[in-house]
C-alpha cells in the first residue's frame, strides 16, 4: 500500500509499512497506520463490500495486509448488534444496543486484531509469535497461530487468568508460561524477548497492525445502524487498544465521507484498575499507573495500559468521557444483561452496562441518546465469576411430588 505508512503518535515521524517496529525509534512513543484517505477513497468501491461476507475482511481496502491468498481467518467479525428494549426500559434508556463480540470464533473481540496481526506475521516470514495476556489475547492468538502453522508463546500472570481462557490457549498448542507478577510485568518481559530475538513477533495491542483489525468494529456498527448512527459508544478499557481502534475506525469513515456524525466514546474501568478513567475525570493529559491492579473483571485488570495516550486521544477527541464501576456493580450488570436480554457476557463486558446509570445521573449521556455498549467477551470465558457468587442448584429426589412441591414455594422471576 503506497498510500499508507507507520507514523508516531508523539513526534509524527513516519516509516514505510515494510519496516518492522512497534515503537518510534526517535521518541519511543506508539505507532499507528496512517492512510492517505483522499487517495484511498478512489480505490474503495462500497458496492464490492456488499458482495463480501460481513466481517473483518469485508473492508480489506482499509486493512494494510493480506490478499485473497494469505488472509489467516476463522470467520471473525460480523457480530450482532442487539437492540435491548427490555433492559433499556429497566435503565430508562429507550435506544440501547449491545454489540456482542462474544460471537467471534474464540469468544472475544481479540479475534478481529489477530486475523490481521497473524496475517502480517506470516507475510513478513516470522515463525514465532508472542504475547502477554490476561486471557482473551492468549486464547485468540493461539487459535490463529494454529491456523497459520506458527509457533505461539503466551506469558500470563501467575494465578490471575480465567480457566476458560487458559484452556483455549492450551488446546491450540501454545507454549503457556506463568510469570510471577501482574500483566504489566509479563508484557515488559515480552518486550525484552522481542528486542533480543528479532525472529519473535509481538502481538499485543502495541502492535499497530492488530488495531487495524479491531477498528472494523466501528465499520460494522456504522453499517448496522445506517441512518441511525449511535450518539454514544461505551466500551470496557484495559490495555486501551480497543477504544483507540474503534475511534480510529469511526474517524476514517468520517474522513472518507461515509459517516454523518462521530459518536462520543466513553471508556469504563473497574475500581481496582482505573488509571485512565481517574485521569479523564480530573481532565488530565497523563495517567498515574497502578502497581497492583485488582478486580473480578480479569480482562481489564491492567494497571499500566500501554495504549493510554491513544485512549485519551479517543476520549477527548470524541468529546466523550470515562466512568469507574465496582465489582459488585459489574456482577449486577452481568446478571441484568443475561436475564433481560439473554446475553451472557464475561464480567469486563458487563462494565459498560454497569456504568450507564452513573453516566445518566451525571449528565454524561441523555435518555434520548442512541447508545451502543460493546460486550467484549462471552460469559463462558470466566464461568467462575458466576458459580462462585450464586447458590448451587437445588437437589431433590427423583419424584414428581418433589418438583411439584418446589414449584409451589420457589418463586422463579419473570422479567
Amino acid at each position: 500500500m503506497m498510500w499508507s505508512r507507520l507514523q508516531c503518535i508523539g513526534c509524527g515521524k513516519s516509516w514505510p509499512l515494510a519496516e518492522e517496529r512497534y515503537q518510534c525509534k526517535e521518541c519511543g512513543d506508539l505507532l499507528e497506520v496512517v492512510y492517505d484517505l483522499p487517495v484511498l477513497s478512489k480505490q474503495i468501491d462500497r458496492s464490492a463490500w456488499e458482495k463480501r461476507r460481513f466481517g473483518v475482511w469485508r473492508y480489506r481496502e482499509l486493512i494494510p495486509v493480506g490478499n485473497n491468498r494469505t488472509e489467516i481467518t476463522l470467520g471473525e467479525g460480523g457480530t450482532n448488534l442487539y437492540e435491548c428494549k427490555r433492559l433499556g426500559e429497566e435503565l430508562g434508556l429507550p435506544h440501547l444496543y449491545v454489540k456482542n463480540e462474544g460471537e467471534n470464533p474464540t469468544g472475544s473481540f481479540k479475534d478481529r486484531g489477530m486475523t490481521v496481526g497473524v496475517t502480517r506475521a506470516l507475510e513478513i516470514g516470522v515463525r514465532t509469535v508472542v504475547c502477554a495476556s490476561t486471557g482473551n489475547t492468549s486464547a485468540s492468538l493461539a487459535a490463529y497461530t494454529a491456523r497459520a502453522g506458527l509457533r505461539c508463546v503466551v506469558l500470563i500472570p501467575t494465578g490471575k487468568i480465567a480457566f476458560g481462557k487458559l484452556a483455549q490457549a492450551m488446546i491450540h498448542g501454545a507454549l503457556v508460561v506463568q510469570v510471577q507478577g501482574n500483566f504489566d510485568e509479563a508484557l515488559n518481559l515480552v518486550f525484552q524477548l522481542c528486542r533480543r530475538h528479532k525472529e519473535a513477533y509481538l502481538l499485543n495491542s502495541v502492535n499497530p497492525f492488530r488495531l487495524e483489525g479491531q477498528k472494523t468494529l466501528a465499520y460494522e456498527v456504522w453499517e448496522q445502524s445506517m441512518g441511525t448512527e449511535p450518539d454514544v459508544l461505551v466500551t470496557p478499557v484495559g490495555n486501551a487498544g480497543n477504544i483507540s481502534a474503534i475511534w480510529k475506525g469511526f474517524s476514517e469513515l468520517n474522513s472518507l465521507g461515509f459517516l454523518e456524525k462521530l459518536p462520543r466514546l466513553f471508556g469504563v474501568q473497574a475500581e481496582g484498575a482505573a488509571p485512565i478513567a481517574e485521569s479523564v475525570k480530573k481532565g488530565r493529559k497523563d495517567i498515574i499507573m497502578k502497581d497492583a491492579p485488582e478486580t473480578i473483571a480479569t480482562a481489564i485488570r491492567i494497571g499500566a495500559p500501554i495504549s493510554w495516550k491513544k485512549a485519551l486521544r479517543a476520549i477527548y477527541g470524541s468529546n466523550g468521557g470515562a466512568e469507574i464501576v465496582s465489582d459488585e456493580e459489574i456482577l449486577t450488570a452481568q446478571r441484568l444483561l443475561a436475564r433481560y436480554e439473554g446475553l451472557f457476557v464475561e464480567p469486563a463486558s458487563a462494565s459498560p452496562i454497569a456504568a450507564l446509570k452513573k453516566m445518566l445521573n451525571a449528565g454524561m449521556i441523555s435518555r434520548s441518546d442512541r447508545i451502543v455498549c460493546v460486550a467484549t467477551g462471552h460469559g463462558l470465558k470466566d464461568p467462575d465469576a458466576v458459580t462462585h457468587t450464586y447458590e448451587p442448584p437445588l437437589e431433590i429426589k427423583a419424584e414428581l411430588s418433589e418438583i411439584e412441591k418446589l414449584l409451589g414455594v420457589v418463586e422463579v422471576p419473570v422479567r
